[in-house]
C-alpha cells in the first residue's frame, strides 16, 4: 500500500542499532497511530498506517510500517491479484518518514495513544520482535493481513482486547461498495477491479472487517474507549480523505459508450453493404477470451478472498450484442 524503494536505504541503516535499542521505553515515551492520506498511485490510493514510538529519554523517535514492499518486483500487480505479495515491516526515523510525504504532499494525522507503561511496552517489544529479520516479512493481504490490521492487532493485544468504540462506519455496506470510495466509481481501476472482484466482495463486512482500510481505522480509533469509559486516543487531530472524482471524459462508462457506438458505426456499415466484418469480433473476443481465462485462473488459484467469477464480466458481451442487433435483426 505504500512506499517509495528507497525507503530500504534507511531501514538496512537501522538494521543493527535496531537490534541495540530493545531496551525499555522510559516513562516519557509515548506511541501514536500514524495515518496518511491518500497518494496517486492506485498502490495509495487507499491511505497508509504505522506506528510511531517517541521516547526522547532514550533518543528515540522511531516509525514502524508494515507497507514495505519492492515495487520493482517483477509482475508485482499480478502477485498483488493472486495475493502472493511478500510486505515487509520497516524502521524509519520519524524526520524521515515525515519528508516523504511532505514530498508528496500528503497529509499525516496523529493519534498519541493513552497507554499504560506496562502497555506501551507489550507494544513496543512486540514491534522489536516483528522487526528481527527472521520476522520482518509477511504475506500480505489487501483485507485481512495488511499495514492497518498489523497496528490494530497489536495495540488490542496490548489492551487484552478490551476496545470499544461508537464509531459504525461502513459497518453492513459491502467490500466492494467500500473500496469503490476510495477508488472512485467512475474510475477505470475501479471498473477493473469489479470485472475481478466475485460475489464474495458484495458481502457485507462486521464492525471489524473495515478496519483494513487505513481511513476507517483512524475514525474508529478517535471514538475508542476501554470498558471503564476512558478514551483511548489522548490527543491528536484527523481528517477526511478525500474521494477521487474522475471526470465524465476519463469515466469507464464513456469509454463504453465510445465502444458501443463504434461496434454500432460499424453494424451500421455492414447491414449497408450486406457483409460481416469479422474482426470486429476478433478483435473484442480476444482481449475479453484473456481476461475471462484471467478471472477463471485466480478463481481457482488466488489466495485472494475477493477474487472470483460474477456477473459484471458480461458487461462487455452485452454491450457488443446490443450494438451487433442493428445488423443481426432484419
Amino acid at each position: 500500500m505504500w512506499y517509495k524503494f528507497r525507503t530500504y536505504i534507511v531501514c538496512l541503516c537501522l538494521a543493527a542499532s535496531m537490534a541495540l535499542q530493545a531496551q525499555e521505553l522510559s516513562s516519557g515515551a509515548r506511541i501514536s497511530l500514524l495515518t496518511c492520506a491518500p497518494g496517486e498511485e492506485l498502490y495509495a490510493r487507499f491511505g497508509h498506517t504505522a506506528l510511531r514510538v517517541c521516547d526522547t529519554a532514550n533518543d528515540m523517535d522511531i516509525v514502524f510500517n508494515y507497507g514495505i514492499f519492492d515495487f520493482n518486483t517483477d509482475h508485482f500487480y499480478w502477485k498483488f491479484v493472486k495475493g502472493e505479495t511478500w510486505y515487509e515491516l520497516g524502521a524509519t526515523p520519524y524526520w524521515w518518514f515525515m519528508r516523504e510525504y511532505e514530498d508528496e504532499h500528503r497529509e499525516v494525522y496523529e493519534q498519541v495513544l493513552r497507554l499504560t507503561p506496562e502497555q506501551q511496552e507489550t507494544v513496543w517489544k512486540a514491534l522489536v520482535a516483528n522487526y528481527r529479520p527472521e520476522n520482518r516479512k509477511y504475506l500480505y493481504n489487501f483485507v485481512f493481513d495488511n499495514c492497518a490490521t498489523r497496528p490494530y492487532v497489536l495495540i488490542t493485544k496490548a489492551l487484552g482486547d478490551s476496545i470499544r468504540s461508537d464509531y459504525k462506519g461502513w459497518t453492513g455496506c459491502s467490500y466492494r461498495a467500500f473500496i469503490r470510495h476510495y477508488t472512485g466509481r467512475h474510475s477505470w481501476a475501479n471498473a477493473g477491479i469489479n470485472l475481478l472482484f466475485g460475489p464474495r466482495a458484495d458481502r457485507p463486512m462486521d464492525s471489524g472487517a473495515r478496519l483494513f482500510l487505513p481511513e476507517e481505522l483512524m475514525r474508529y480509533m478517535e471514538q475508542a474507549y476501554t470498558p471503564d469509559g476512558t478514551r483511548l486516543v489522548e490527543e491528536g487531530a484527523i481528517g477526511a480523505f478525500a474521494a477521487p472524482c474522475t471526470p465524465w471524459y476519463a469515466a469507464w462508462e464513456t469509454g463504453l459508450a465510445i465502444y458501443f457506438l463504434c461496434v454500432l458505426a460499424v453494424s451500421l456499415h455492414d447491414r449497408r453493404r450486406g457483409r460481416w466484418s469479422w474482426w470486429v469480433e476478433a478483435a473484442a473476443g480476444i482481449p475479453y477470451g484473456v481476461l475471462l481465462l484471467i478471472v477463471v485462473f485466480l478463481t481457482f488459484f488466488s489466495i485472494h478472498p475477493l477474487v472470483g467469477f460474477g456477473w459484471r464480466l458480461l458487461i462487455i458481451p452485452v454491450v457488443h450484442l446490443c450494438a451487433r442487433l442493428v445488423y443481426i435483426i432484419r
